[in-house]
């Protein structure tokens, strides 16, 4: 018998993928909510999992499903005769499922032992949206400094293209083009000018020897965020330091004449302790006070509020301490209601 807290947090799951638009994932995780699990390593090992195993906290149902999706993409038959394109009853997706568990436990074992990385290309949309309204305000070249940024392919949003209604926002000659659904004004035309950046995380990806992790991760009926990150691998070049976030921002909150500093976060600052999160507000508003309009500032947060739908986009800009709402964005970045002024 599944314990309860197990289903409850596969049912939870099952029902976010299938907001965010993944009816496969809806499925398998509401599979594994409800159906008898085999004997086997992994069963006992999801069962007898100590602390919160919700997608609130250690999101061992993500973890799991993307063990099956690497077991899938590293060639697996069995996987690969149920996974999308294909779509299959219930009972033979479970059982498939099931023989996967007890055939692969040892390499499902070893990813369970972390928790989910991704590094979602699409959410880049938005950073596009921010860096042309930027450098429309300020008319000066950008550096920037990415808090939480996995592997770094967010690092390089402004080699990525912006496509809305038939306009084009970004690079001339992009590595990838992105086009959310977008409702309200659009961004500003000017160009972005990119001349330094940065990217930290406690655990930092490289982008080509870890490939198969952010691959993993991504949702098997979703080709096109896998084929919008495998470009986005194929072109990475900035590597991400690891440290502390907040630590890091410190070394790199000095003034530069005639230069923006952008600093970013995209669905990572609300995983922060919440000392962390006190502290680093503390150290940002702290530069902001001796930012000028020649060395302007400006904090900008993709992140989850209480509100819904999607994670608010929030500006903060020194001088002057303004807080400007930009709207709202799917988190993965499927649509964006933008809302600057």
């Amino acid at each position: 018998m599944i314990p309860a807290n197990v289903s409850a947090a596969f049912a939870n799951q099952s029902q976010s993928c299938t907001e965010l638009g993944s009816p496969f994932m809806g499925q398998l995780m509401g599979l594994c909510a409800a159906r008898e699990w085999p004997n086997c390593p992994v069963t006992d090992r999801i069962f007898q999992w100590k602390g919160d195993l919700s997608p609130r906290s250690q999101s061992v149902p993500l973890r799991l499903a993307g063990a099956l999706h690497a077991v899938r993409l590293n060639g697996d038959a069995v996987l690969d005769a149920v996974y999308p394109p294909h779509a299959v009853p219930d009972g033979i997706l479970w059982q498939a499922v099931s023989q996967t568990l007890c055939d692969q436990s040892p390499t499902i074992m070893a990813w369970l032992d972390s928790p989910p990385q991704t590094n979602e290309v699409r959410r880049s949309a938005v950073l596009i949206a921010v860096g042309h309204l930027l450098t429309d305000r300020f008319g000066l070249p950008i550096r920037t400094s990415e808090l939480g940024a996995s592997a770094g392919l967010n690092l390089q949003w402004d080699r990525y293209t912006l496509e809305v209604n038939g306009q084009r926002f970004g690079h001339d000659t992009p590595v990838l083009t992105l086009r959310p659904d977008w409702t309200g004004p659009l961004p500003p035309k000017t160009q972005p000018n990119v001349i330094n950046r940065a990217g930290v995380d406690l655990n930092p990806l490289k982008p080509q020897s870890d490939a198969l992790r952010l691959q993993a991760y991504l949702w098997p009926d979703q080709p096109e965020r896998l084929r919008l990150t495998q470009a986005a691998i194929a072109a990475a070049q900035t590597p991400v330091d690891q440290s502390d976030a907040i630590d890091w921002l410190r070394s790199r909150l000095h003034h530069k004449p005639g230069e923006l500093h952008l600093i970013y976060s995209t669905i990572a600052w609300q995983y922060f302790p919440a000392d962390k999160q006190a502290e680093g507000t503390a150290v940002i508003a702290n530069a902001g006070e001796a930012a000028t309009d020649d060395t302007p500032l400006a904090w900008f947060g993709m992140e989850a509020d209480d509100q819904s739908p999607g994670a608010a986009l929030t500006l903060r800009l020194w001088p002057g301490d303004l807080t400007i709402p930009l709207g709202r964005a799917d988190f993965h970045g499927r649509w964006v209601h933008w809302a600057a002024p």
